[in-house]
């Protein structure tokens, strides 16, 4: 399977990777609701055994539970994937959540994600937002100096902008930025994408399928009936007018999928590919039916005409 270089590393990663944020499930502060227990490992060896060859995950997702389940998805698993996770956002014993960059703090984090992954070295550890600004220089340092320990092999951020990107690597070389991306999230193309082009700066993009709104299993019944602590429900894109204009260009993804005998997530997860600055797409799934629907993005790619086909819908929906 083709695998790119992520940045200046020497991780050599699929097209796409396993995105753990679902399967943190429910009860804290930005889950997608609760999630089935018995579906999670399953689903995490169904897009393993299709290939894909990273995990992406968070202490935060789950408040840490994520980075546990994804520790026994890898119990005697062989080969192993790279795994990345991130720091900075921590929690009070309430469940409240909160942001740190203060060194004490980004360490006993490390040490917290590296205990809960049940590894002794963390493939890419990176900032998960840059908050408080402030810190950056103090949290990049300490990352800098776990590297140095052998506690993380590579450093990557996530949701920083060019400035606060170059800040980081007045310090530390940036292997890699983790950005919102998608067909209806494309904000990072002005100035982000380009400064990582010029720069080497591996990008894998999260939510490509705009946090499942581009799947193809979307409906406004569906948006309507999203359990009360899903943070889907405050999104722009869910809430009309773009929730209307959002489905109505999936049909049109739905439209280029059945040429191909592809789904309109696929065609999605295609269509963030095709930029040149990305390397990778983090793409979410919560059972192994849902892995069955994504896993074509593996090396299905878009034809100019259809790419252009789709920035014509775009355009259209934008003028009415």
């Amino acid at each position: 399977m083709k695998t790119s270089q992520l940045g200046n590393s020497d991780l050599q990663i699929t097209p796409i990777g396993i995105g753990a944020w679902a399967i943190g499930g429910g009860g804290w502060n930005g889950s997608m609701g609760p999630q089935n227990e018995g579906d999670s490992i399953p689903a995490i060896h169904a897009a393993l055994d299709h290939g894909l060859n990273w995990i992406d995950t968070a202490a935060l997702y789950g408040l840490g539970h994520s980075e546990e389940v994804v520790a026994r998805a890898l119990e005697g698993r062989s080969p192993r994937p790279y795994v990345f996770t991130k720091c900075e956002r921590i929690w009070d014993p309430t469940g409240r959540v909160g942001a740190s960059l203060k060194a004490p703090s980004i360490r006993r984090e490390c040490e917290d994600s590296l205990r809960r992954l049940k590894t002794d070295v963390i493939d890419l550890y990176q900032i998960h937002w840059p908050e408080p600004d402030e810190d950056i220089e103090e949290g990049w340092t300490e990352m800098a100096r776990l590297q140095e320990e052998g506690k993380v092999r590579y450093l990557g951020v996530s949701n920083f902008s060019v400035q606060q990107m170059k800040r980081a690597e007045d310090i530390a070389p940036v292997t890699s930025l983790q950005p919102p991306y998608s067909i209806v999230t494309r904000e990072i193309e002005q100035e982000i994408l380009p400064y990582a082009g010029r720069h080497s700066i591996g990008v894998i993009v999260y939510s490509p399928m705009s946090a499942g709104l581009l799947t193809g299993a979307m409906t406004h019944e569906r948006v309507a009936n999203f359990a009360q602590e899903d943070w889907r429900r405050s999104l722009p894109n869910f809430r009309e007018p773009r929730l209307s204009r959002n489905l109505r260009l999936v049909e049109h993804l739905r439209e280029i999928g059945k040429r191909h005998g592809r789904t309109p997530g696929e065609v999605a997860i295609a269509w963030t590919l095709n930029h040149p600055a990305v390397t990778g797409a983090i793409v979410g799934f919560r059972s192994p039916q849902q892995v069955a629907g994504i896993v074509g993005a593996l090396e299905f790619r878009l034809p100019p005409p259809e790419l252009a086909e789709i920035e014509k819908a775009l355009q259209g929906e934008a003028a009415a």
